[in-house]
């Protein structure tokens, strides 16, 4: 455990992660199922580590990206149904099926070479269908012109063999801003089914929300939703703290490793971007943008020491970064710093540093790079080693 604090590590609270899923689960109707969502490595948590605490949680289902993901969740011992949501090639179906994974499939071509050669092997590969009702990214398009004709193609593809088509979705573009255009995509959704029940294709699984839909749009939970950030204590917009009790499960900490007396006029960093405005007392602190610690954030971020800010002075570097602790008594080499706090009070937090870099907490949290160590923290009275590095 010490080793790990050597440098820069997260801290991930696996009980802030309970506190949300319960939250969440609280807001559903009764039958909903619920998909963890743990694509790009849990959003930077460790997708294993939170797996198996959904798992341990009773959730459903869970979601991710690619194949790579799929399989590193099985073979770390997740037994739940996991929906891969992007594209996976037609010579990996072996993989789909030795792992038992669902697959998701968005145009006829694609579900009918899975078919294929699911039925030359004689077993059935679980798919789910994507339909695209305006994100305009994956599924068969959904709108007033071709609404028809996908419906056909959908019903084509729930009748070929090799395939158990368990679930269909489609995916809200701005379930966080704009409600008109989200009812839009859910009334295409919903005229969708309505279509595809008339040619006989029902689904176990119709869903369509994720955290921003989960929070503020009931009428969308359907079967099963799929929260993402919010499960990991994040709120996906403004003004949606009264809605449900979120808590942050990660802390990003790094230790002071250098401090140093300068006079007034030196230069700090690459670019002379900033010059002492007065003799000045720096910490230089072990995180950069090698760490996912976005350079953007150079010379108008913070980190947090004894409870007060010391704002970041100069280019934030690959390893490293400066920080004024000029006003902050007594700072210590080995210090602890707060890079991203869960309280806002005891250090900056995850939404700050994304406001000031022009993007959204999700890319702060992804960018994350894996020589950061997660440390979790857990129950200690069903887990009595409540810190522990599961990755």
């Amino acid at each position: 455990m010490q080793e790990q604090k050597r440098r820069t590590w997260a801290e991930v609270s696996l009980v802030n992660i309970r506190t949300n899923y319960e939250a969440l689960r609280e807001l559903l109707p009764s039958g909903c199922k619920f998909m963890g969502m743990v694509k790009s490595d849990g959003y930077g948590h460790g997708a294993l580590a939170v797996s198996r605490k959904l798992q341990e949680l009773g959730a459903d289902y869970l979601g991710v990206a690619c194949l790579d993901e799929a399989i590193e969740l099985r073979e770390g011992g997740i037994t739940l149904p996991i929906l891969i949501l992007g594209g996976t090639a037609p010579e990996e179906l072996p993989l789909l099926l030795q792992y038992q994974l669902a697959q998701t499939v968005f145009d006829f071509d694609m579900a009918r070479i899975f078919s294929e050669g699911a039925k030359e092997r004689g077993e059935k590969l679980t798919v789910h269908v994507k339909v695209d009702t305006g994100m305009t990214r994956l599924g068969f398009h959904c709108d007033d012109t071709t609404m028809e004709q996908s419906a056909e193609q959908i019903a084509q593809v729930c009748a070929l063999e090799g395939l158990a088509i368990e679930g269909i979705f489609t995916h809200f573009a701005d379930s966080d801003g704009d409600e008109a255009y989200t009812v839009l995509q859910m009334t295409r959704f919903l005229t969708l089914l309505d279509m595809l029940a008339q040619r006989g294709c029902q689904f176990a699984i119709r869903h369509a929300a994720n955290s921003a839909a989960t929070l503020l749009y009931p009428f969308s939970h359907l079967d099963m939703v799929r929260p993402g950030l919010a499960l990991y204590g994040h709120y996906p917009g403004e003004d949606m703290e009264d809605l449900c009790p979120l808590q942050p499960a990660m802390e990003l900490r790094s230790k002071i490793t250098a401090i140093r007396e300068l006079p007034k006029g030196t230069f700090v960093s690459y670019g002379k971007t900033y010059a002492l405005q007065r003799d000045s007392r720096l910490a230089v602190v072990p995180i950069g943008y090698g760490d996912g610690y976005f350079r953007s954030l150079s010379n108008c971020f913070s980190v947090g020491l004894r409870g007060k800010r010391a704002p970041i002075l100069g280019r934030v570097c690959m390893d490293m970064c400066m920080v004024d602790v000029t006003e902050i008594d007594s700072v210590e080499l080995g210090e602890e710093a707060l890079i991203y706090s869960r309280e806002e009070a005891m250090g900056p937090t995850v939404e700050e540093g994304a406001a000031l870099a022009n993007t959204v907490s999700y890319e702060l949290l992804c960018a994350l790079s894996k020589r950061i160590p997660r440390l979790y923290q857990d129950d200690p009275a069903t887990h009595p080693n409540d810190q522990r590095n599961i990755d």
